[in-house]
């Protein structure tokens, strides 16, 4: 199996530079990063300040197993009476991939996560924004390997957002395509 990386500067870049005509390679669109990020903040409102501790350290856990790299604690800046949330109070976690773990995420992501996830039938063209950033969701954590679902305390959902270079939609969307994800037409 050829590896993400050596796909898309064997495979991709020629492809995109035929069909875009660009004159240089520096021109070609590329994925920069790969940023994922849940939100847990409904989950522990309720519970108490042990049970938020506890909730909040294993879904760190399983984002690091999932990720391969520790996230950040996402913190509410200010408290919001009829959502029961405290200014500092921790209500989310994100993790930002580039290099070597990103392409290792993605390829996992391609092969094994997607076609894994329940009803999936392809990445839809609207996730797409004008710059050829695809935003993607994916409900459960545990179609990914590295999480054992009878281990898993709770569910939680994860979204998925691949930053690009590229200048369009099309672009972005030819770019991920010869990458090998599965966009519907």
């Amino acid at each position: 199996m050829i590896r993400l990386r050596e796909k898309y500067q064997k495979e991709v870049v020629p492809a995109l530079m035929k069909k875009f005509g660009y004159k240089n390679i520096m021109a070609v669109p590329k994925i920069e990063k790969v940023v994922l990020n849940t939100g847990f903040g409904k989950q522990i409102i309720s519970k108490g300040s042990d049970e938020q501790k506890k909730h909040t350290e294993s879904v760190l856990e399983q984002m690091a197993l999932i990720a391969g790299q520790r996230p950040v604690l996402t913190i509410a800046k200010k408290s919001i009476a009829s959502f029961k949330l405290r200014q500092g109070m921790a209500i989310g976690a994100a993790v930002t991939l580039r290099k070597k773990k990103m392409y290792d995420f993605l390829e996992r992501l391609i092969c094994i996560t997607l076609p894994r996830t329940r009803d999936f039938r392809g990445i839809d063209q609207k996730s797409f924004d004008q710059r050829g950033n695809l935003s993607t969701a994916i409900r459960e954590h545990i179609s990914f390997l590295e999480i054992a679902p009878e281990k898993a305390r709770f569910i939680f959902g994860l979204e998925v957002v691949i930053t690009t270079s590229a200048k369009t939609k099309e672009e972005g969307i030819e770019l991920l395509k010869l990458l090998g994800f599965p966009i519907k037409k």
